[in-house]
């Protein structure tokens, strides 16, 4: 989606991940209740407050629904496409009838946030989704149309019978699958396609080639159904930087007959990523292509971009990781572990081979420089492929600066990595802003895992050109954030966000 005219103040926020825990299968953490009541709190404040432009718009770039993160059983009842034996083990899917589901039971357990957002929209203010690697069935128009009706419902309940509400309610509510672009003011993107492991073929036709009526998954998503959430034990964020030691020492504490389903549960997902593999080198795959050409080309006469600059745009994507046996491989450290399984039978064998020989010792220690030497290369092979900690985040701000350059603008913002982070890009022509993330897990009752950032950036419309602030939420409302150092910091004398810094805007041309 794009915008020609800066007359909004935008509000703009990512990684909420509503949803994440709706697990049928394990015991796993508990979202916090209280990061969403500070998001009702925020939307209420923002709701209350006169924007410098006409009106508010809150954007939320990325993962606000978590659709991959759920696992809710089928049940008996009946379906409009019928679940597979892989959704009736691991929880429905991503076809579009599934994801109206699990939206109505994440409006549910979240009924504080969009009852809040229902407030926020029926005063007047607008609301921008833009497609995430978690909430990709926003693709399917069926769940755009549920996200709509149940914000609806919940705004009409304190009006009147106004037989215009509900129309102009919708019209201000609409959906970006791959940017939000503002001239020379914001460009907005989630970042999971500059993920390898997170990104899709075609971000404009994200469909599988084995069954157009069900989103194609990403490695994150395969390896997140079929082993982290059955798995308890193995965290939803984080799990991508346990290595092979970590998972050994997981499966020795969950027994034998643990460790076993574990490795069962391994191998199902490598097999599931080697077929979409396949798939993708598939005829129905090559429609898939043309499929997506097409709606570049209709998104390009749309937002008067031009087909060339939305072509370069996703030139900038990372491929899948299932383009690579080799990356398929050391994405799941099964090259690494094959290494261990070849070098430690020869070590043993030539052992008690040669054992009546003193050459055995020269053997063995062949073989063990040779494997170490193997593993490093390995090891730094992987982290040159996937970051240097899987996070991403050093891709994605060297992307903005690509972005700043195609798409003009003073602000590159994106999520996906949940690292709150402002940077100065494209030769300090743009800036790069992070708005990190609205997700935060309980560990018991009392203490969180972790606590979520609560970032989110204001951008206002003025004569001088836009002016940003960086924030986060406190107890107090919305407060300066300061890089680098853990927790929300207020400035001096306790003043709130309009005494804090402002970012700066830096002259951009188009």
């Amino acid at each position: 989606m794009i915008s020609t005219a800066f007359d909004e103040s935008l509000l703009i926020l990512s990684d909420v991940h509503l949803g994440n825990d709706l697990n049928d299968l394990t015991l796993g953490a508990r979202r916090s209740e209280c990061v969403d009541a500070d998001l009702a709190n925020l939307l209420t404040h923002y709701r209350k407050t006169r924007p410098a432009g006409r009106r508010w718009r809150l954007i939320i770039a990325g993962d606000f629904i978590d659709f991959i993160g759920m696992a809710l059983l089928p049940g008996d009842g009946p379906h409009d496409t019928e679940p597979s034996a892989e959704e009736r083990e691991h929880g429905l899917g991503n076809a579009a009838d599934h994801g109206r589901v699990k939206l109505r039971a994440v409006a549910v357990r979240h009924k504080v946030v969009f009852e809040a957002l229902a407030d926020f929209v029926a005063d007047g203010h607008a609301l921008t989704i833009v497609h995430g690697n978690h909430d990709v069935e926003f693709h399917w128009d069926g769940v755009k149309d549920e996200l709509r009706t149940l914000l609806t419902e919940m705004a009409v309940r304190s009006r009147d019978g106004d037989a215009g509400f509900a129309h102009e309610f919708n019209a201000r509510i609409d959906f970006a699958p791959w940017f939000y672009y503002v001239g020379g003011v914001a460009y907005v993107e989630h970042g999971h396609q500059y993920d390898t492991l997170c990104s899709t073929e075609h971000v404009m036709a994200p469909l599988s080639p084995i069954d157009r009526r069900r989103i194609a998954r990403s490695f994150s998503d395969v390896l997140l159904r079929w082993v982290v959430r059955p798995t308890r034990g193995v965290p939803e964020y984080g799990h991508h930087l346990m290595g092979l030691a970590d998972y050994l020492l997981l499966g020795a504490r969950l027994g034998v007959g643990g460790l076993l389903r574990l490795a069962g549960r391994f191998a199902s997902a490598v097999v599931e990523l080697f077929r979409m593999r396949r798939a993708y080198l598939s005829v129905a795959a090559h429609a898939l292509r043309e499929e997506h050409e097409r709606r570049m080309g209709a998104l390009a006469i749309v937002t008067r971009v031009g087909i060339e600059r939305l072509r370069a745009l996703a030139a900038l994507q990372a491929p899948p990781v299932t383009r690579s046996v080799s990356k398929i491989l050391a994405s799941v450290l099964l090259d690494r572990l094959a290494l261990g399984v070849i070098a430690a039978p020869a070590m043993a064998a030539i052992a008690i081979a040669g054992s009546p020989h003193p050459w055995r010792w020269i053997g063995i220690a062949a073989i063990a420089i040779g494997w170490t030497l193997a593993h490093f290369h390995l090891r730094a092979r992987r982290r040159a492929w996937f970051g240097e900690r899987l996070d991403n985040d050093q891709a994605l701000v060297e992307r903005a600066g690509h972005l700043a350059r195609l798409f003009p603008a003073a602000f590159v913002v994106m999520g996906h990595t949940h690292t709150p982070e402002v940077v100065s890009v494209a030769e300090g022509a743009s800036t790069y802003v992070n708005v990190g993330s609205w997700h935060e897990a309980e560990v018991d009752d009392s203490r969180p895992s972790h606590r979520a950032a609560r970032t989110h950036l204001v951008i206002h419309p003025a004569s001088s050109g836009p002016t940003a602030e960086f924030l986060a939420w406190s107890p107090e409302g919305p407060r300066r954030f300061v890089q680098g150092v853990q927790g929300v910091q207020s400035v001096s004398g306790g003043e709130t966000a309009p005494a804090a810094a402002r970012l700066p805007a830096p002259a951009v041309r188009d």
